[in-house]
């Protein structure tokens, strides 16, 4: 079984940074079941919707159109960590934000449905 924990949420003012952490039990970041790290975001009323992703070696890395250029990802395996860093926050960015785990293949990674494992969440708070 895998456990994924997510923290590093908070509350910032507009233009600021927050780096968001999701640590990996159970497996070893780079298994099988755990080759995609993904970040999801819940915002009051709205649907779970894509933020980043990135592949097992890191070569790889996706990114909702609304925060490329201002949000990064990484994964360290040796730490069982993958990280999302976020900078130029905007009011907008608000929301719950998950980590997830998928294993490879998938046809694309910017759906819940391709994840397997989810940690329970951190609060984003971007005040403006």
């Amino acid at each position: 079984q895998v456990q994924l924990v997510e923290s590093g949420g908070g509350l910032v003012q507009a233009g600021g940074s927050l780096r968001l952490s999701c640590a990996a039990s159970g497996r070893t970041l780079g298994s099988y079941v755990m080759d995609v790290m993904g970040w999801f975001r819940q915002a009051p009323g709205k649907e779970r919707e894509f933020v980043s992703a990135i592949s097992w070696s890191g070569g790889n890395t996706y990114f909702h159109d609304s925060v490329k250029g201002r949000f990064t990802i990484s994964r360290d395996n040796t730490k069982n960590t993958v990280y999302l860093q976020m900078n130029s926050l905007k009011p907008e960015d608000t929301a719950v934000y998950y980590c997830a785990a998928a294993r490879p293949y998938r046809r694309s990674y910017r759906y819940t449905s391709a994840y397997d494992y989810w940690g329970q969440g951190t609060q984003v708070t971007v005040s403006s």
